[in-house]
């Protein structure tokens, strides 16, 4: 696999950095090394935030993203933050009703309703575990399996059975999508 470059962005208060955790923790169980950086705006909710992922088979030592293979846009105010980072091999997936301008390019976007899936499920703060679920089905950064059980491990246990819901729907999203 060799190395990959994953951001996860939007808005502080989204969960981007818990996401990225729990994605880091499926990796190592995966035997995969990772690299990890975050960066925040200083306000609780609200203001950019931004995690990065540095995959690796070998030794990950630079933990800041430098050409993204998976791009995950939460907010629109992350929209065009991470732009130059992106190729014609990107993948990029932004919350289709809060990223109402995603970037344009060469790249791939996926438009998927995070936000909207997560307040049907009846919290919409799990939309940072439905886009998990929406990494897994779209992409090989990593299997399934292993970010089921990172969650549970990394989740409250009494949000056990909502964040299971959130992560199956985020995968059922990507098998719902017509084909462009």
């Amino acid at each position: 696999m060799g190395s990959q470059q994953v951001r996860l962005s939007g808005s502080g208060g989204q969960g981007l950095i818990l996401a990225a955790r729990i994605l880091a923790s499926a990796l190592v169980a995966e035997g995969r090394n990772i690299a990890q950086s975050q960066s925040y705006e200083p306000v609780s909710r609200g203001g950019l935030s931004r995690s990065d992922l540095i995959i690796s088979d070998g030794e990950a030592a630079f933990p800041l993203a430098d050409t993204l293979d998976v791009l995950l846009i939460l907010h629109g105010d992350a929209s065009r933050a991470s732009t130059g980072l992106l190729n014609a091999k990107s993948l990029v997936l932004t919350d289709s009703d809060l990223v109402t301008d995603p970037p344009k390019g060469r790249f791939k976007t996926v438009s998927l309703p995070f936000s909207e899936t997560a307040r049907l499920l009846g919290n919409k703060r799990v939309a940072n575990i439905v886009a998990l679920g929406a990494i897994a089905a779209r992409s090989d950064i990593c299997g399934a399996g292993a970010l089921e059980a990172a969650i549970a491990s990394n989740t409250p246990p009494k949000f056990a059975r909502l964040n299971v819901e959130a992560f199956a729907a985020g995968q059922n999203l990507c098998k719902a999508e017509v084909p462009a």
